[in-house]
């Protein structure tokens, strides 16, 4: 399985839309997906059609209660469910905030699921607090949306600093493995030039520091698109809302390319041999 958190602390990049729309598309190729909204917004759940009502359990009752995450999973299709989130999620981080070892709540929750996926995705609040945390010590890889814009960078060296730290001190496997763009217009200079500086800045980051090896900038551009806005209001997918627009297209071929990630993987793990 690999287990993934989607993560950026700057709000309006494309995180959920990329969370959900990328695992979409995986489950439409035929993985099985599990998708985990750490947001106490919970725009992926409602993404995908999913409110968790008070009755069921959601990620709050996961992080500070005793509910299971068999418990609290929702099926979308045959291949792709959803572990809820909703508003109570926010007090998470006050209730946690004295528990000892609280940044292993979500991994030791993971251990105890029986449910076998292909991958498991963490939609992660705009935040570097306590879920978010959690996300990175429960997943082995982060992959990191971008907006074309020079604010992107801003906070960036912040972000990555946690997430060494975590991979450092709390969870060695923990890898940056993607960097993608969001809302890019290709009929911009300024599009094409930030994604130039971010790719240097990736670049002169790396250096000799293990948590960024193997890391991917993907060739695939999440171009902006109006059909990617209106989808979540629908409480669907890109794929279920628009199959012909451009979202789709992008989101199929980004998918495209996390399987390769795996399958180049297989191959130089042969070669090795």
């Amino acid at each position: 399985m690999r287990s993934i958190a989607v993560i950026n602390q700057k709000g309006g990049v494309g995180k959920t839309t990329s969370s959900v729309n990328l695992s979409a598309a995986l489950a439409q190729s035929g993985r099985r997906v599990c998708v985990m909204d750490l947001d106490p917004q919970a725009h992926a759940s409602l993404h995908l059609g999913i409110t968790a009502v008070d009755d069921q359990p959601s990620m709050y009752e996961i992080l500070c209660g005793d509910a299971s995450i068999s418990e609290a999973k929702r099926r979308v299709n045959d291949n792709l469910c959803v572990v809820p989130s909703n508003l109570d999620l926010a007090a998470a981080e006050l209730e946690l905030a004295g528990e000892v070892g609280r940044e292993m709540i979500l991994r030791d929750r993971l251990d105890d699921d029986p449910d076998e996926y292909d991958y498991l995705i963490l939609d992660c609040p705009p935040s570097l607090g306590v879920l978010t945390v959690n996300a990175l010590v429960a997943v082995n890889e982060v992959f990191l949306p971008l907006q074309p814009h020079f604010l992107a960078l801003h906070g960036l060296s912040k972000l990555l600093r946690t997430i060494e730290v975590v991979s450092r001190r709390l969870n060695d496997q923990l890898r940056l493995s993607g960097v993608m763009l969001c809302m890019y217009d290709s009929n911009t200079r300024l599009a094409a030039e930030v994604s130039t500086d971010i790719d240097e800045f990736f670049q002169a980051t790396k250096g000799g520091r293990e948590f960024f090896r193997g890391a991917r900038f993907f060739d695939t551009r999440i171009r902006r698109n109006v059909r990617l806005a209106e989808a979540p209001s629908f409480g669907q997918s890109i794929f279920q809302y628009a199959p012909q627009s451009n979202g789709s297209i992008d989101y199929q071929a980004l998918a495209e390319e996390v399987i390769a990630q795996e399958q180049n993987a297989v191959m130089h793990e042969r070669m090795a041999a």
